[in-house]
């Protein structure tokens, strides 16, 4: 494994380890994760580096829906210049063409029910190209980016036997 995979891997594990922590868990010296990390985000391998936050414990409300979008192509208008117009809004935190059933997989982040839903019927689904749109609201969180939300409470409805 090549020191740029392995220091990529350890960052998808935890962002927030040291220079230090990584140079000890690499064998490479600071120097070398320091150069190492600045040269992966200079190349654009790394692009961020973000919290994943259990909004059930934020004492705010924080609506997330993940949005289906099929699209109809013509010759002037590709899947690129349709993603360029939809990543513009903030709204959008992620935005995916993917194959399968429809072409774009959209996940939508606002504070309100009505807000995420007025901005899907009103900034996305008037989108030309854009011929469908199913919207799942985000229910319940069990796992982000790898990272397990667990509440603490297990199951507690009551068990019933005859």
């Amino acid at each position: 494994m090549t020191a740029k995979r392995e220091l990529l891997d350890l960052l998808l594990e935890n962002a927030r380890y040291s220079t230090e922590d990584l140079a000890r868990m690499t064998d490479l010296s600071e120097e070398e994760v320091v150069s190492t990390i600045e040269t992966l985000e200079s190349e654009g391998i790394i692009r961020g580096y973000q919290a994943v936050v259990d909004w059930h414990r934020v004492k705010e409300e924080h609506i997330r829906a993940e949005v289906e979008l099929n699209v109809t192509l013509d010759r002037e208008t590709g899947y690129d210049d349709i993603a360029e117009r939809l990543g513009r809004f903030p709204e959008v935190t992620t935005l995916q063409l993917v194959s399968g059933d429809y072409d774009f997989h959209l996940e939508v982040e606002g504070d309100s029910l009505q807000e995420v839903s007025n901005f899907i019927s009103e900034k996305v689904a008037p989108t030309p190209e854009i011929t469908q749109t199913v919207t799942h609201y985000v229910m319940e969180t069990y796992k982000d980016r790898g990272i397990e939300f667990e509440d603490g409470h297990g199951d507690d409805r009551l068990s019933i036997s005859p």
